[in-house]
């Protein structure tokens, strides 16, 4: 066989394959799901006869299944949808990154200030994260030979999640097709190979002018293979060129009809079709029609009868009877989505619906499961949702996640799906195999949260593993789930204490021992650092400013009554009830989200770290009977990422605001989109009032998510009764 070698390709001799760490995912949002299905899934969510559960894809069942919309690094996506999807994935289309000049940047708009006359509408590209320049230069970082590397290992993945009849298209140019055929050939085989695809995606001269040195490019190529012989194919039909129309169809009916004139002659040899009509002549191999059928067209008038008998009779085509022609591997009907369009979404790589359109009406039927790994603006999950079809999309950009999100949204009567991604299993992935090699824990107290992470103290010599301690002074504990074998508790105690010394330092602070909640110190300021498996929430919070206040005089580091809470994620209600415990406390407190690039060696060793304050929501809630009335009040995001310049459009906090949701019923199992509001390019405005009419009597937490211009979400929850 003939095999493409590249550098990197083998190792000691042998392939290096891709990274096989199967994660759990988090659904952090469910979307158009049924309040009715909410109540169904919530009651049979733990039971063991229904795990894993239905609505994440768990079950085959349609009535069940939840398309999913998945925001990470496909080199973790995939290996993790293999244990549930595994040779059962019917159809895959990717539109992988094949120009080395392709970045993550994207243009985020900033929407008119509704108080005024003026138009302070503006945009600006907003440059890719530590996260996304990664993968970027995980793709290209060493040229040609990096990028075939990852799209082999990316191609393998795609391959075991392929089903046996099931078909993938590889989307690509001029850049890579060449070298990518010869990797697909590896993986699928050459026999699998069914087409290359030429798609003419522009028209007229392209780049060509009087002074170019070559040929300007129109066109991209889309490898199309399957897993093995019996795979899914319906030839797609395409309308009839006007060309051929014009030069064909030449004749009218009085009343308009076009036809044109066709042969009835029989194609072979038919004695039972050599009969003579009205005095006209049969063909040598006779009719192609039986009497019956020639005397029922010629009452219809579809025949066509020659002056002369000794002609020839023939039939009518009607144009309008024809349904076009069927498609070959030239595509050149379909073209770019024009910037005028209401499909245009102002991503750079967007694809037409229609080509998709083509490519899984071809390749799948009705409820069969499209995979696309390369989500972009989501073309493929909105298209494979309007024809019923199930689907699976991911992406690494929060953007386009967010621009997908909006996109199915606006896509009547789109079917329930969830918002996932690896979330805390990723980073409890990277703290193992960052601090797996740490020297060990000397001492110190541990303790089990609510959620069972395991918490400690260095330093702490009252008791070095005896949980009645631990559960007395440094709540919340329970004993339970406590790691009983003293030497794994104490590998786990030095993960913990080494996580959060090196978070420690990425913050520019000094690291504390000896204290359960706090762990370091800046500028005066005494920090508290989060774990990797749970949010801060507002116990945390208190019982970091508790101890605070014990330690008052007692630590020199301690110059002010300033404390930074440094986590991965908060819980929903901190802005609000943590910030008023802290307040009533005397304690300056300030909550900033560990940032996902610190998961990213390169971005930690060029020191490209930044802490970000939270945003503050305000809203207002009004309500009444059976009615709960939801308006927002202000918005204030840290500006950080925003250029200068553009600041100044910004007159009104509305303009910050793209998205926001509202779960009406928040029941501590994942945020439900029950009502939504975001700009669209027809409607760049949005509601800033959210009402619900059909509220019965009880007590409510009412959960509020607001997604901004940057795609960074915000939530907010609020207690509410209704009389």
């Amino acid at each position: 066989m003939t095999e493409l070698i590249w550098d990197g390709k083998y190792k000691d001799g042998k392939k290096v394959t891709p990274v096989r760490i199967a994660l759990p995912f988090q659904t952090i949002e469910t979307i158009n799901e049924s309040s009715a299905d909410r109540e169904k899934r919530l009651g049979t969510l733990f039971s063991q006869a229904s795990w894993p559960p239905a609505y994440a894809g768990g079950s085959d069942s349609s009535a069940e299944w939840r398309n999913r919309l998945i925001w990470g690094d496909k080199k973790y996506v995939l290996p993790s949808l293999l244990p549930e999807f595994a040779g059962k994935v019917n159809l895959i289309y990717i539109d992988p990154p094949f120009n080395v000049g392709a970045d993550f940047s994207f243009t985020a708009k900033i929407a008119d200030d509704p108080e005024t006359e003026e138009n302070e509408a503006a945009e600006f590209v907003k440059q890719p994260s530590i996260i996304e320049q990664k993968a970027y230069r995980d793709t290209w970082g060493r040229g040609l030979d990096s990028y075939m590397q990852w799209f082999y290992e990316t191609s393998l993945l795609l391959g075991e999640l392929l089903a046996g009849n099931g078909s993938i298209y590889v989307h690509l140019d001029w850049h890579v097709a060449h070298y990518a055929k010869a990797i697909l050939d590896e993986i699928y085989g050459y026999e699998n190979f069914r087409s290359e695809i030429v798609w003419k995606r522009k028209t007229g001269r392209g780049q060509t002018n009087s002074i170019s040195t070559e040929f300007g490019t129109q066109t991209d190529s889309i490898f199309f293979y399957t897993k093995g012989s019996e795979n899914v194919f319906i030839n797609p039909l395409k309308p009839l060129r006007q060309e051929y129309i014009d030069q064909f169809y030449k004749f009218h009916e009085p009343g308009g009809r076009r036809y044109r004139s066709a042969d009835l002659s029989s194609p072979s040899f038919r004695v039972n079709l050599k009969y003579e009509y009205k005095g006209y002549k049969p063909p040598d191999k006779g009719w192609a029609i039986s009497l019956e059928k020639m005397k029922e067209w010629d009452a219809s008038g579809r025949l066509i009868f020659p002056k002369r008998k000794d002609g020839r009779i023939q039939r009518k085509r009607y144009l309008d009877e024809n349904e076009g022609e069927f498609v070959q591997n030239l595509w050149d009907d379909i073209s770019i989505v024009p910037p005028q369009s209401n499909e245009r979404l102002d991503y750079d790589t967007q694809k037409p619906e229609a080509l998709l359109e083509r490519i899984i009406k071809a390749s799948s039927n009705e409820g069969d499961l499209v995979l696309d790994c390369f989500c972009g603006s989501g073309t493929t999950a909105a298209v494979a949702e309007k024809l019923g079809r199930r689907w699976i999309t991911c992406d690494l950009g929060r953007f386009a996640i967010h621009t997908a999100r909006k996109r199915l949204l606006g896509i009547d009567n789109v079917r329930p799906f969830v918002v996932q991604n690896l979330g805390k299993y990723e980073r409890q992935q990277w703290m193992n195999a960052e601090f797996e090699s740490s020297p060990p824990y000397e001492g110190g107290v541990a303790a089990a949260s609510a959620d069972g992470v395991v918490l400690f103290a260095p330093g702490d010599s009252q008791s070095k593993l005896n949980p009645d301690h631990v559960a007395e002074n440094h709540p919340p504990a329970k004993a339970g789930p406590l790691l009983r074998k003293e030497g794994s508790l104490n590998r786990r105690l030095t993960q913990e204490r080494d996580y959060r010394h090196f978070i420690i330092e990425l913050y520019h602070a000094q690291p504390l021992d000896g204290y359960a909640w706090l762990h370091g110190a800046r500028a005066g300021r005494m920090v508290h650092v989060g774990s990797v498996e749970a949010p801060v929430t507002v116990e945390d919070i208190k019982s970091t400013i508790k101890e605070f206040w014990k330690m008052a005089g007692g630590e020199s580091a301690a110059q002010s009554n300033g404390i930074d809470f440094l986590g991965w994620d908060f819980a929903f209600d901190v802005n609000e009830t943590a910030a008023h415990f802290a307040n009533a406390n005397n304690v300056n407190a300030a909550f900033k989200k560990i940032p996902r690039e610190v998961l990213e060696k390169k971005a930690v060793e060029q020191g490209d770290i930044k802490f970000y304050e939270l945003a503050s929501l305000g809203v207002d809630v009004k309500t009444g009977k059976k009615q709960i009335e939801i308006t927002l009040k202000d918005f204030i995001i840290p500006p950080d990422d925003v250029p200068e310049e553009v600041r100044g459009h910004i007159t009104h906090w509305s303009q910050w605001i793209d998205y926001w949701a509202v779960d009406w019923n928040f029941s501590d199992d994942t945020f439900h989109n029950e009502w939504q509001s975001y700009r669209t390019k027809k409607e760049p405005k949005i509601e800033l009032t959210a009402r619900n009419t059909d509220v019965k009597p009880g007590k409510y937490t009412v959960l509020v998510k607001v997604i901004d211009i940057l795609g960074n979400d915000t939530t907010k929850a609020v207690e509410v009764e209704v009389k």
